[in-house]
Formats: structure tokens, C-alpha cells, sequence
């Protein structure tokens, strides 16, 4: 549990602490500034409240039934009633880290000042947060649009000690029980409170925040693996020089060619030993790989540019506005800028797999390995060395594809033709992060092949570069076994993974090419 504490204001939050909250627990607590803004709102709703016009969302039904005009007795009944119905999803259980990170992203839009709800409502999820309570979420249920709804709603519900919610140990009992034991008091929901709850954009968006974290480290990670190959094909990193990326100057190629050649500095196979068979010119899976690369990285650029906007934002409908005393309904729920751009890195995603793993295809061909044994096997036609592994690194590539697919082209009407276009921006989401897990699984492979490979390059007398030395250490320390006759090849290439999605094959590379960006 990290002891930090997020401290959630009126003005947005940060990447950073989403992802404190959601993957390492940090505390969150609300700032005075966000308790005065809660205050002052509600008290616009409870003055709207008690007057006899309808204002939607307070005194009205919802969505296709917003016509109906809810007398006061009814109010807490129809905020009560809301989040039971609108729990109406299904499927797998959602990951902890996604459920932290959409309460958390919710917390912040009611500490905004700009939803209405009161206080306490907003202590009451800090809690839940705090004590480490996860409400059982379903993979089913959101379209993207007028909110995140099932998913949220099972969040509410928890709040109001109903449901099922994972305890802090991780077994799954009634909220009621998780709330008791942990002195939170249930809450009793009040006018516009239950549907403030349920109207953002909270978990696509928190899925956006993981997800650039993780191909941030991933892009770091394929230039590393890049450089790797170029090296073992005895390939040339003249094509990595600044001076080539400064002509065509999109900010993520010049990032990956300098990363990569500072993984090559010192290198004793680079562009030495091609007199047996010479080449004008590296393939393009190798020539090409800044390209390719530097494209992800400022596809990353924009992700992060359209989570920062969101993370400032205050996403509900109807939304207070404190000046002049509004309450306005409004679209700002809907997920197409975040949808898009999850597409968008989907689409990245699959062609960086590609590119990964035709490098690691070239390594394992004695055709155009120049040099290496057939599949980088000891004895190869006895051992068959890591041809499987490629199978495995292109059954994955192809399933990157299909989850490129965007989701956001997609609009199905739903509650009665009002709600009559939707952003599927939480579908998109799902897919991007076992996109995201996909790819880990393609840069290691290629990072498994190509450590193997240059190794087989050093016991043949050459002498690779000290960063790619410092990688082989590492990952050998690791439990990763180097070249050799045929094992059981999946617990080196699981280990391998970890080795990847940990950050280690980064930090395993800095301390000689100095910060990688």
C-alpha cells in the first residue's frame, strides 16, 4: 500500500495520481477548497429543488422518461433507483486497478464543485477508496456515452451498501458487510445526487491513463529491442544518425533513432562484418524501425494531450454552474475524444507488434540472419531452438490486429432513440489493454531472440556493445536462460514478460546509455 496521499482538489488531477490510487493504493483525501465548492453547489440543487419548475436530473426522470415531473416524496426513491437499475452489467469481473481508478476519476469530478452532490457523498467514496473496498464491476454495460453507466452504477451502489464489493483481501462478500466492518456508513442518496454518480467518462478514461504509462515503458522497451536486433544482424546504425531524423523531423523518430543509437555505442558487430555477403541496405523491419517507432511515440503524445484535457475537465449531465446559480444540461459526457484516441493506440500498438516481430522472424531464418544458426538452435534438426516462439509472437500480432479494429466507428441507439448516438469508448478501452499485454508478450519475444542471438554472435569471437552486455546480465539474473539445447521454452519467455512489463529491461539498459526517453 503506498502511504502517499492524493489530495483531490476542484481543479483536476494528474496522471500520476491515478495511477498512485489505482495501482498502489495511495490515500486520497478531499481539500478544504473541494468541500466549500461541494457545498456551495448543493446548495443550488436544494434551492432549485424546492422550486416547482422541473430541472432536469433533480426534480425529472431520466433520459427517454426526462418528461416526467417527480413530486418530492419521490425524489429519493427515483435517485435510489437509478443506480439499482442502471447496475445492470455483466461478465468477468473488472481488474482492481480499473474500478480504483474510475472511482477516483469520479471523486475528482464531484470535488469539482460542478455536480451538486453534497459533502458527505463525496467523504463516503474517499472512504471506500481508503479502506481499500472495490466494488464488483462487469465487463458489460457502458457504451461510452451519457457516462460510463453500468460501471459506475455498481460503484454507487456500493455506496449505498448494496451489491457485491471485494474486500481488501480479496475475497468478495455483500457491500453492506465490507462498509460495516470498516465504520462507513451508507449513503442516503438525495435530488441529482444518484445520477452524479453515474454521468462520466471515469473508466475509459482511467483505462487511458494505464494504458500510456505502460507503452510508454513499451516503446522505450521496443527501441532497446531494435537496437538488440540491428546488432545481432550485424545490421548498420549509420541510419540512425541525427542528422538523417533532423530532415524529417517528427519529434518520436528522432526520440527512438537517438535511443537506439545509444544502445549501439561501443558496439563491436555494427556495420563491421557484412564483407561475406554485403548489403547496400538493412531490411526495412530493421532500416525502418525510428519510423515506425517515433509514430507510436507521438501517437502516445496526443493520447497524453487528450487525457490531460479530460483530467481537467468536470464531466456530467446536467452540470451546476456556481455562476448564476444554473443548472444546464449538456453533452459533455460523450466519449468520443477519449474513444477516438484509444483507437488510435490500438492501432499503434499492432503495427509496433508487427514490426517486433519480423525482426525476430529475420533472426531466426539462416536465409537472412547472416550467419546465425537455423531458429538460433544448438543443434539444429535435433533442436529446434525458438521457432515456436515466433508462432507464439505471431498468433499474438494477429490478435493485435483484430483489436485494432476501432470501436469507436460503432453507435448503437439505445433508451428509446434519445440516446441515439454512442461513442463505445469503453469497449475501446477494454481491447487497447489486452492490446497492451499483447505487446509486452511480442517485445519480449523479440528481446528473447535477439539476446540469444547476439550471445551466439560473441562465442564466435565478436564483441557486442556494453549496453547490450548490461541487458544479457541482467536478464539472465533474472532466471532467463541463454543459448543452449532445447527446454521447456514458456517459463524463460513468462519470465521474460515480467522482465518487460516491470520496466527491468529499461533500467537494466540506463546506467550505461544514460536515460532513455
Amino acid at each position: 500500500m503506498d502511504m502517499h496521499t492524493v489530495v483531490v482538489g476542484t481543479s483536476g488531477t494528474t496522471a500520476e495520481d491515478v495511477i498512485a490510487v489505482a495501482r498502489r493504493g495511495a490515500r486520497v483525501e478531499l481539500s478544504a477548497a473541494a468541500v466549500e465548492a461541494l457545498s456551495a453547489a448543493r446548495e443550488i440543487v436544494d434551492a432549485l429543488a424546492a422550486k416547482p419548475e422541473p430541472v432536469y436530473g433533480v426534480s425529472t426522470g431520466f433520459g427517454a422518461l426526462a418528461g416526467r415531473h417527480i413530486s418530492p416524496d419521490l425524489r429519493a426513491q427515483l435517485q435510489r433507483n437509478i443506480v439499482r437499475s442502471h447496475a445492470a452489467g455483466m461478465g468477468p469481473h473488472v481488474e482492481r486497478e480499473v474500478v480504483r481508478a474510475l472511482m477516483f476519476l469520479r471523486l475528482k469530478t464531484l470535488a469539482s464543485g460542478h455536480t451538486g452532490v453534497r459533502p458527505e457523498v463525496a467523504r463516503t467514496m474517499a472512504d471506500v477508496l481508503n479502506a481499500g473496498i472495490t466494488p464488483v464491476v462487469h465487463e458489460y454495460g457502458s457504451l461510452g456515452c451519457s457516462g460510463d453507466l453500468a460501471p459506475l452504477s455498481h460503484c454507487a451502489l456500493t455506496l449505498m451498501g448494496e451489491g457485491e464489493a471485494e474486500g481488501p483481501d480479496g475475497t468478495v462478500r455483500p457491500a453492506g458487510e465490507l462498509l460495516a466492518a470498516h465504520g462507513i456508513t451508507p449513503v442516503e442518496l438525495r435530488e441529482k445526487e444518484g445520477l452524479a454518480l453515474l454521468n462520466g467518462t471515469d473508466g475509459m478514461l482511467g483505462m487511458l491513463v494505464m494504458a500510456l504509462a505502460d507503452l510508454g515503458n513499451l516503446y522505450t522497451a521496443a527501441d532497446v529491442t531494435a537496437a538488440l536486433s540491428l546488432e545481432a544482424l550485424l545490421g548498420t546504425d549509420r541510419v540512425l544518425a541525427p542528422e538523417l531524423h533532423a530532415i524529417r523531423p517528427h519529434p518520436g523518430q528522432g526520440v527512438s533513432a537517438d535511443n537506439m543509437l545509444r544502445v549501439l555505442a561501443g558496439s563491436g558487430l555494427t556495420g563491421h562484418h557484412q564483407d561475406a555477403a554485403p548489403r547496400v541496405q538493412d531490411a526495412y523491419s530493421v532500416r525502418c524501425a525510428p519510423q515506425v517507432n517515433g509514430a507510436g511515440r507521438d501517437t502516445l503524445a496526443h493520447g497524453r494531450l487528450v487525457a490531460d484535457r479530460e483530467l481537467a475537465s468536470a464531466v456530467d449531465n446536467p452540470v451546476v454552474l456556481p455562476e448564476g446559480g444554473r443548472v444546464e444540461s449538456n453533452g459533455n459526457f460523450h466519449g468520443a475524444p477519449v474513444a477516438y484516441v484509444l483507437d488510435f493506440l490500438a492501432i499503434a500498438a499492432a503495427d509496433l507488434g508487427s514490426i517486433t516481430e519480423r525482426r525476430t522472424d529475420r533472426l531466426l531464418d539462416k536465409n537472412r540472419s547472416h550467419g546465425l544458426p537455423p531458429f538460433l538452435a544448438e543443434d539444429a534438426g535435433v533442436d529446434s531452438g525458438l521457432m515456436i516462439a515466433q508462432y507464439t509472437q505471431a498468433a499474438l500480432v494477429s490478435e493485435l490486429k483484430r483489436l485494432a479494429v476501432p470501436a469507436s466507428v460503432d453507435s448503437i441507439p439505445s433508451s428509446g432513440m434519445q440516446e441515439d448516438h454512442v461513442s463505445m469508448g469503453w469497449s475501446a478501452a477494454r481491447k487497447l489493454r489486452t492490446a497492451v499485454l499483447g505487446l509486452a508478450r511480442i517485445v519480449a519475444v523479440e528481446l528473447y531472440a535477439a539476446t540469444r542471438a547476439v550471445e551466439l554472435r560473441q562465442a564466435e569471437g565478436l564483441t557486442p556493445g556494453p549496453a547490450a552486455q548490461a541487458v544479457i546480465r541482467a536478464l539472465r539474473a533474472a532466471g532467463v536462460q541463454g543459448p543452449g539445447p532445447d527446454r521447456f521454452l514458456a517459463p524463460d519467455l513468462a519470465a521474460t514478460d515480467t522482465f518487460v512489463r516491470e520496466g527491468k529491461l529499461v533500467e537494466a539498459v540506463e546506467p550505461v546509455t544514460g536515460p532513455l526517453a
